[in-house]
């Protein structure tokens, strides 16, 4: 695999861009297992960002009914295309954070780091059966950590809310070339079932989290501007928030429940909508 990654960089005159986050993976036994794990059926259809020079997308290939390939650089499309005959991947030159995703069951891929964040929140908002996924290892970290964590934050809430998520494979460094400067873990993600999803306010977790360490009351003070709320409008209302659900809590102690309660006091009491 590493050698055959070293040939076609060679053949097609490329160096990996950082500026796109191109880290190719290099050990096949993790992307053996990235495609077992994800557990494709012959009549279903995958998503792949970024799919790199094709080492996964070719696993894939061979398991799943079809595979959107999503991928922003021409250059790696050239080779793709060049390279390999595949009759049931589909790849689409474009941002995929700024197009429609086609219809697809599972997500399978490598992300490029830098878009970890806004690329995560998209997936969750389709349903999908099971997401694997290898992110920067302190990322995946922040997704599965519980309240109270370290590295409890924003993002967890925010998974948590809508997915259950597993690290289960921390990759060394040396897993990829060119060598990123951190290292990687493999995510497991799938959404709960809609009954059991909590919709949240995302202006008032990211005001909440802007003061992670405070009690969520001195939080939501120190961030009113955060909820839409003018300097004068704050001042008759910021005795309310001492009595929000969870006051004296700090905020990295809250799960997602208790953030909801928050959320529905406020809008009882007229200060979210």
């Amino acid at each position: 695999m590493k050698s055959n990654l070293f040939y076609l960089l060679s053949k097609y005159g490329i160096r990996p861009d950082s500026n796109m986050g191109q880290n190719f993976l290099i050990v096949e036994d993790v992307v053996k297992r990235e495609v077992e794990r994800a557990g494709i059926k012959e009549s279903e259809t995958v998503l792949e960002i970024g799919p790199g020079l094709g080492v996964l997308t070719d696993e894939l290939s061979r398991v799943a009914k079809k595979v959107y390939a999503i991928e922003k650089d021409p250059r790696v499309i050239e080779i793709l295309k060049n390279e390999y005959g595949w009759s049931n991947v589909e790849i689409i030159n474009a941002d995929a954070l700024k197009i429609e995703f086609p219809p697809f069951d599972r997500i399978v891929s490598n992300l490029p780091y830098q878009i970890s964040s806004p690329i995560t929140f998209k997936f969750l908002k389709h349903d999908f059966k099971r997401a694997v996924l290898i992110y920067q290892l302190e990322f995946a970290q922040r997704m599965v950590a519980k309240p109270g964590d370290r590295n409890y934050s924003r993002l967890s809430v925010m998974v948590q809310a809508k997915a259950r998520a597993e690290l289960v494979e921390k990759i060394g460094r040396g897993a990829f070339y060119p060598k990123p400067k951190v290292d990687s873990a493999v995510i497991v993600m799938e959404p709960k079932p809609k009954n059991e999803q909590v919709i949240l306010n995302e202006d008032l977790v990211k005001a909440l989290f802007q003061h992670r360490r405070k009690i969520a009351s001195r939080a939501l003070k120190d961030s009113y501007h955060m909820l839409g709320l003018t300097k004068e409008e704050f001042k008759g209302i910021k005795r309310i928030f001492d009595s929000v659900p969870h006051a004296r809590k700090r905020v990295f102690h809250l799960d997602v429940i208790d953030i909801k309660e928050i959320e529905e006091f406020l809008r009882e009491n007229g200060i979210l909508t």
